[in-house]
């Protein structure tokens, strides 16, 4: 049964996750970007160790991969990248850019790729070609009469490790560390969560573990949508009969049941795997409550144990060898209520003793997760709650168990590695004086909330963009594109036309890069480049398509020709022929940091990738006591910090299956049961009820916060669907209007997009 409302149809979603629907969606987008034959073959290339590392999300890359080792999200990524589709000077002549702002975000990357520099001119409102020299030039003009702490270096996460360790080093030989990047919207919690309890930001955990697990938890992670190539890994492990108990506030297709678009024998008789054993509702911001309530029936099958002489449940021995912090974290467990735990949670004490008896049975246990734990007020709290659940029985540091944050963009942790940080402690500031003879800047840079601020208060002069969607991609966005038109310069380099260029600084730039999948031709000959996977894995990536156009300069060549038309020339940095040559690279990242590329160039091609050493993986923890550190967590409030009146309702963001971050492939949501609008609100058919509301009405949204900002987005159509009672759910990057710039984590900001309290309100005007 389905029922339309304008342009929306709304369907009741059956299918499970791969199986004939993705290989529809993976055939539609190659037809739609009119992708040749021969280019599709490239797949078969895809995330192959002589191949390309998939453009889109950072799952690991196996050392015996798949025939086809892709994934739906990843064919859509390819497809995107290799279009036939192209834009040139032409397109906006005969466009003007206030035009093209009220084109939708769809529209506007569906034109295709970016084949010329770009200049804005304000007397005709368009963009017009510039040649790139002249470009650079002007950039590092304007770029030398700037203040450098007043300039932001941003960067998503595609570019390359080479890429970003020029782009890196580029800022601070100009002045400073402001290099916010795409981490400080998603897994910023992650990195200081991980490093203060067990001493490393990153994860613990390979894909070898996967075959050694016994029990997997599962927290806010959109596999379906955001990484299913992991479904192999899911799958395998249900077929040993490993449970997976799943905390997630929606039920997701690919976390309830999956079809392998690779096996014959499921696609032709439509077998499906159930994924989740358990599936637990859990409210957005209810996580560090759950946690606890798991913990909390820990200790109370560890006290029946130890009261009938039984084997103790909790692994005293490696609490005793390995922990620090565990007799506070214990009395805080003991002395919360379960009252508390099911008032914040939203699910009942039997469901959490139910999850934590399995937990309790199972030898090695893996704990996965996502934004849905990240992206909150106290997102940094729910890392350490998990961290604490697996210390209980020694669940880091061995086969088959640990700590898996599932990081969005391909190569968003990399760029981190190789020195993309706002903060000067985490990058070997010593070693690039000592390398490159200048003196680095010492002072904290801007994350992206402080970077957001600047632009704000007017102290931010220019925003250099590698790549990303910035202006679409933060919250606030009824005052950040205001402001953003203040900028007096703005340089995007990009392969798509976005958001982000149109809404733009009063000098604008648009610089077109090559694409990861493209072939690299330089002086010294194709060029290949590397990239981290989430599990710490370092990969070479070969582009294989022909370039878009022969106009398109490289990310490296692109940040080396600013970069000389800026600084001062340096005799110990060559950027020619880093451009030339990018094993030259390669070689300078190992001399920065040996302990993790040494042999680089000849490591890089290594099956499965090469990994950085992971301390905690081997239980050696780098903190002040070196030991893993339990935390007691501050409250159990999920979002302590908006209203919490009888009239809100907690909104949280979601992505579908139609997108890859703030990239939409299309408006539709085949696993949401939504066609043709992303203008839409999942709300539960008894909130439905209690507001007067039917499947169609349309609605509008505004944040229950009394800061005197006005945030309210208009035009939401109302979609019945299974969310927790109190809260409804709508698409990021539609909502983020909704989030105050001051709604973020405690400690790392990460914007809290899982958790806003809105209020509802009649509204048949458009937004």
């Amino acid at each position: 049964m389905s029922k339309s409302s304008g342009d929306v149809r709304i369907e009741n979603p059956l299918m499970p996750a791969g199986g004939w629907g993705s290989l529809g969606e993976v055939t539609t987008i190659l037809f739609d970007q009119r992708v040749p034959l021969k280019d599709s073959r490239l797949l078969l290339k895809q995330n192959k160790p002589d191949g390309y590392a998939c453009v889109s999300c950072a799952w690991a890359k196996p050392a015996n991969p798949h025939p086809f080792e892709f994934c739906e999200s990843g064919a859509k990524a390819t497809a995107w990248e290799t279009t036939s589709k192209s834009i040139g000077a032409d397109f906006f002549q005969q466009h003007t850019v206030t035009e093209l702002e009220a084109w939708d975000d769809h529209r506007l990357e569906d034109q295709g790729r970016l084949t010329v520099p770009l200049r804005y001119d304000a007397h005709t409102d368009k963009y017009r070609e510039i040649a790139w020299d002249t470009a650079f030039a002007e950039i590092g003009a304007a770029l030398r009469s700037y203040e450098p702490k007043k300039v932001v270096f941003y960067s998503s996460g595609r570019a390359s490790l080479e890429t970003s360790y020029m782009y890196g080093l580029f800022a601070r030989m100009y002045g400073n560390n402001n290099l916010p990047d795409s981490s400080n919207m998603c897994h910023e919690s992650t990195s200081v969560g991980l490093q203060k309890t067990i001493g490393v930001p990153v994860g613990t955990v390979v894909l070898d573990d996967f075959e050694k697990t016994d029990c997997i938890f599962f927290f806010g992670q959109n596999v379906g949508v955001n990484s299913p190539r992991m479904l192999h890994q899911l799958q395998a492990a249900r077929k040993r009969g490993v449970p997976i108990i799943t905390f997630n506030p929606l039920r997701e297709r690919g976390l309830v049941s999956f079809t392998n678009p690779q096996s014959p024998l499921e696609m032709l008789t439509g077998h499906e795997t159930a994924i989740s054993t358990q599936y637990h509702q859990v409210k957005p911001g209810g996580d560090t409550a759950a946690v606890m309530g798991l913990c909390k029936a820990i200790l109370a099958l560890d006290d029946a144990a130890r009261n009938g002489g039984a084997q103790r449940v909790l692994d005293t021995a490696f609490l005793l060898e390995h922990t620090q912090g565990f007799e506070e974290f214990e009395a805080a467990v003991r002395a919360c209520e379960w009252s508390d735990i099911e008032r914040e949670s939203g699910l009942w004490r039997t469901d959490l003793e139910s999850a934590a008896a399995v937990y309790c049975k199972a030898s090695a246990v893996m704990a996965i997760y996502g934004m849905g734990l990240t992206q909150h007020r106290n997102g940094v709290q729910n890392v350490t709650m998990m961290v604490n659940l697996l210390l209980l029985r020694g669940n880091i540091g061995k086969p088959g168990a640990g700590v898996c944050p599932v990081r969005g963009h391909s190569n968003v942790q990399g760029q981190r590695t190789v020195g993309i940080t706002e903060k000067p402690e985490l990058a070997p500031l010593d070693k690039l004086k000592e390398q490159f003879g200048f003196e680095p800047p010492r002072e904290p840079g801007m994350n992206t909330v402080e970077a957001c601020e600047g632009i704000l208060a007017n102290k931010v002069q220019a925003f250099i963009g590698l790549g990303g969607n910035f202006v679409r991609a933060v919250p606030e966005r009824g005052l950040m594109e205001a402001a953003w038109r203040e900028l007096p310069l703005t340089v995007q380099i990009a392969t798509k036309l976005n958001r982000n260029h149109v809404i733009h600084g009063k000098a604008s730039y648009i610089l077109p890069c090559l694409g990861r999948i493209e072939i690299d031709r330089q002086a010294g000959g194709p060029q290949d480049v590397s990239v981290e996977d989430s599990t710490a894995c370092m990969h070479g990536s070969r582009g294989m398509a022909e370039p878009a156009a022969a106009t398109l300069l490289s990310e490296p060549a692109i940040v080396a020709g600013i970069a000389k038309a800026t600084l001062a020339p340096n005799p110990r940095v060559d950027w020619d022929r880093w451009v030339a040559d990018y094993s030259t690279v390669r070689e300078a990242i190992a001399e920065t940091y040996p302990e993790i590329f040494h042999d680089f160039n000849q490591r890089m091609w290594t099956r499965g990738g090469f990994r950085k050493p992971v301390a905690a993986a081997n239980r050696v923890w780098k903190t002040e006591s070196s030991k893993a550190v339990f935390t007691v967590p501050e409250e159990l409030k999920g979002n302590p910090d908006l209203s919490g009146a009888p009239a809100t309702l907690r909104l949280f963001t979601v992505r579908s299956d139609g997108q890859f971050n703030t990239t939409i492939y299309s408006h539709d949501d085949r696993f949401r049961g939504v066609y043709g609008s992303r203008m839409v609100l999942f709300m539960s058919r008894a909130d439905m009820a209690k507001h007067a509301l039917a499947q169609g009405d349309v609605v509008a949204l505004r944040t229950a916060a009394s800061d005197g900002v006005e945030r309210r987005v208009a035009g939401l159509t109302i979609v019945p669907y299974d969310v927790p009672p109190g809260c409804i759910a709508g698409y990021f990057p539609e909502l983020n209007g909704l989030i105050p710039l001051w709604h973020h984590a405690k400690e790392s900001k990460v914007p809290a997009a899982k958790a806003i309290d809105v209020i509802l309100e009649r509204d048949r005007r458009p937004s």
